[in-house]
């Protein structure tokens, strides 16, 4: 089942088709106890439209947190970026390291959602999109679900010297979610699961790619359990789960270009790039 937060309410899909589930708020829905057996509950009631352009980010209270270097191929990218400062070692010692990279990425009512703007920093010469599948976990620190985000990022930025990571990774339109939450109740995730990745600039494709969950390097419990170690979340967190699909060296965004990523069972999450 997916559940949605949009214009109209919250809504409920399973089966192609769309349910409207009662709340209070959305911070109250994810945070319940039975909220695999609430939605359950909604599908038997009557059948309504989703709008699709209805449709907002599933967060609101919640902060939204990232975990890097948790791909071979971030790995490489982050490492070539940072060389010339002197930090390319820094991103193979994580790699390896038993603690993940955790990063704050954003403030729930900052996040867009679909269709909204994604934003480049003015002052930035290299930004690209990173899909992300992104784990919604309850005050708990348990997993409830998934969904799709885009971790826009300054590559410039953050390669002139790793410390500049919170200029390059948190600002305006730096922060995609959508377009659902797949309610998941904490089951282990399917390592098939398909990530791909289509940057469309006026009629044409100038960037695709694609990795499966097989390719990530640390289990999504490890990198909650880390994340809830030491902080508290009365209202849940999201976590970003690293990239393993990075463009070329040669490629920056340009206002205009389309951002779409796409995961097996959530759906597609696609973005407008703005200066």
């Amino acid at each position: 089942m997916k559940l949605y937060r949009t214009t109209q309410g919250f809504l409920v899909e399973a089966d192609g088709k769309a349910y409207r589930i009662a709340a209070e708020s959305w911070d109250e829905l994810l945070n319940s106890t039975d909220l695999m057996m609430r939605a359950e509950e909604a599908t038997k009631g009557t059948v309504v439209a989703l709008d699709a352009s209805t449709i907002l980010a599933p967060v609101t209270s919640q902060e939204v947190w990232a975990s890097g270097v948790t791909y071979y191929r971030s790995r490489d990218a982050r490492m070539e970026e940072s060389k010339a400062a002197g930090g390319g070692d820094f991103y193979d010692r994580v790699y390896v390291a038993q603690r993940p990279e955790l990063f704050f990425k954003s403030a729930g009512w900052r996040a867009v959602g679909p269709g909204d703007d994604v934003r480049i920093r003015t002052d930035a010469t290299w930004s690209i999109p990173e899909p992300e599948l992104v784990l919604v976990a309850n005050a708990r620190g348990e997993q409830i679900g998934l969904t799709i985000g885009n971790d826009m990022s300054s590559r410039d930025i953050e390669g002139e010297n790793p410390l500049y990571l919170p200029q390059a990774k948190v600002y305006n339109g730096s922060c995609a979610l959508g377009p659902c939450i797949l309610l998941t109740a904490g089951a282990p995730l399917d390592k098939t699961m398909a990530i791909e990745l289509e940057i469309i600039r006026g009629s044409h494709d100038v960037v695709t790619g694609s990795t499966t969950l097989a390719e990530l390097k640390r289990d999504p419990e490890e990198l909650l359990e880390y994340l809830f170690r030491e902080l508290s979340f009365p209202f849940g967190a999201l976590l970003f789960t690293g990239t393993g699909i990075v463009p070329p060296n040669e490629f920056t965004l340009q206002p205009g270009d389309v951002v779409r990523i796409s995961i097996d069972g959530i759906g597609t999450l696609e973005n407008t790039v703005s200066a």
